[in-house]
């Protein structure tokens, strides 16, 4: 895992990169949350969706809800960036609307987005 902070309109956040799957369950959410704060101070990440185990997006195992809960819990704003057009399921569809809709939690199909989402307050 490549973290890099970098700061927008004031305000650091770290980009993890690499080709290692990252969530794959809570205490995985939870060994990455402490870290990214440990290494680089941020409470903003951005992520790539193919760091994000499939059960995620499955929204019936019920992973997805149980890892964000913690984000929001610890007061960290995550945007996952990547494809999310391959996915038939309208809840995941509905889900990653609402979550764009609001300030903690973002879908986008690039990292220029995550920055611009994430830099503001």
């Amino acid at each position: 895992m490549n973290v890099t902070k970098i700061k927008e309109n004031d305000v650091e956040i770290a980009v993890i990169s690499g080709s290692e799957m990252l969530i794959t369950d809570v205490q995985s959410a939870l060994d990455l949350i402490a870290t990214v704060n440990y290494e680089t101070g941020c409470n903003r990440i951005v992520l790539n969706k193919s760091a994000v185990c499939e059960d995620f997006f499955n929204l019936k195992t019920r992973l997805a809800g149980d890892v964000l809960q913690k984000f929001i819990n610890y007061h960290i704003k995550i945007a996952i960036v990547g494809d999310f057009s391959g996915y038939s399921s309208e809840n995941l569809k509905d889900f990653i609307f609402e979550s764009n809709k609001g300030k903690d939690l973002f879908f986008l199909s690039d990292e220029k987005q995550a920055l611009e989402k994430l830099s503001t307050r």
